[in-house]
């Protein structure tokens, strides 16, 4: 089989979904499925809409046209706010955007009575994580101005946390949320049927919180895909945190000083590494393997090595690693866990493969490759995986 390749277990990823859409539901809480990581991914999309998720959400309008392309109709929510020049792309392929610019919303307006369509608009208030967001006073002002505009409704208001500065979702900030839900209904006169609470990070708030507030909605990524929450990193009971693993070959393997040597400066990504000490070649040697992966494929330092297994450090397409008293003869698969910004950068590179293994869902609604299929343009391989 072709390497280096992303293996995506939907099965795992259909028994995450599913179990979340649960838990929340019990709480009346409902759950947009985000796909931005798997770049909208058909395959992804067939399985969480089977696990019962109240619809998607992806941040690029390019990965919802990939979506509606397969044929899925079901709601689907652009989870950055929309750019001007997108505004058309976004109101006939997205039933919903979440928005922070009322300038935005007026092309919104006139694109979607221009199509006749009508869009939903979710406004985001900023509740100290400083990524998109309208400042709590300012949010009346944006209510007015939006009710007033033609083929938009004000479908809900959320928030954003931890995604920059890392603040959590706390008791605290998902009242406030509430607070602000309640007083736009009393001063309006209106309801609004989505007060979305933030993402994956408010699972450990979810968890522990036993107040009643009027968070309805989440919008989850990496609890589903990875089993794990974003704040601590650490996985959720119950789910999977293996339904995704990254797969490299070993190119080179030898017994190499522990330590370089000579004259220092930038290495090949313009860091400059700390003030070394040793003229010449250590005395100390290590066994050392290279995979064929880099930094134009996945982010080295976001990958979970198997047991015994260590990074030493990577260049744009080789990854070294230490591996103890075990040698890796090339030829030699390593398979790694990545986090979600490995995942990402992963998913992106055209030089990683993408093998989907299916979910058992019916066959009419997943383009997944069953678990012995291969990804188009592999090769099969014999080679053992570590």
């Amino acid at each position: 089989m072709t390497s280096p390749r992303l293996e995506i277990d939907l099965k795992k990823i259909l028994h995450n979904a599913t179990t979340l859409v649960s838990q929340l539901g019990a709480r009346n809480i409902s759950v947009i499925a985000i796909t931005k990581a798997m770049l909208g991914a058909p395959e992804l999309a067939h399985t969480l809409i089977a696990a019962g998720v109240s619809g998607l959400g992806d941040s690029r309008i390019e990965n919802i046209e990939r979506i509606r392309q397969s044929g899925i109709t079901a709601p689907i929510t652009l989870i950055r706010s929309p750019m001007i020049s997108q505004s058309k792309r976004v109101v006939t392929q997205a039933n919903a955007s979440l928005n922070t610019e009322i300038e935005v919303i007026r092309r919104l307006s006139a694109d979607a009575k221009n199509n006749g369509l009508n869009h939903g608009v979710i406004l985001m208030v900023e509740l100290g994580d400083l990524r998109e967001g309208i400042l709590p006073r300012d949010l009346e002002s944006v209510v007015r101005n939006t009710i007033q505009l033609p083929n938009i409704t004000l479908s809900g208001i959320g928030t954003n946390l931890a995604c920059r500065s890392g603040v959590c979702p706390d008791h605290q900030n998902m009242t406030e949320l509430s607070r602000l839900a309640d007083s736009i209904e009393s001063k309006f006169g209106i309801h609004l049927g989505i007060v979305s609470g933030g993402n994956s990070a408010n699972m450990n708030w979810f968890a522990d919180e036993h107040h009643p507030t009027r968070i309805n909605n989440l919008r989850l990524g990496e609890s589903i895909l990875l089993g794990r929450e974003p704040l601590y990193r650490q996985p959720i009971k119950g789910l999977h945190t293996d339904a995704i693993t990254l797969i490299a070959e070993v190119i080179e393997t030898k017994v190499k000083p522990k330590q370089p040597w000579g004259q220092f400066a930038q290495n090949a990504l313009g860091t400059v590494s700390p003030k070394q000490e040793i003229a010449s070649a250590s005395k100390e040697n290590i066994l050392q393997s290279i995979l064929a992966i880099g930094h134009q494929d996945t982010d080295p330092t976001g990958l979970q090595m198997p047991s015994g297994v260590k990074t030493l450090g990577a260049s744009s397409d080789h990854l070294i690693i230490e591996t103890g008293s075990v040698a890796f003869p090339p030829g030699t698969e390593v398979s790694m866990l990545p986090n979600y910004n490995g995942l990402v950068r992963a998913m992106t590179s055209p030089f990683v493969a993408k093998f989907w293994i299916a979910a058992g869902i019916p066959e009419h609604s997943t383009n997944a490759t069953k678990a012995t299929g291969i990804a188009e343009g592999s090769n099969q391989s014999t080679t053992p995986i570590i």
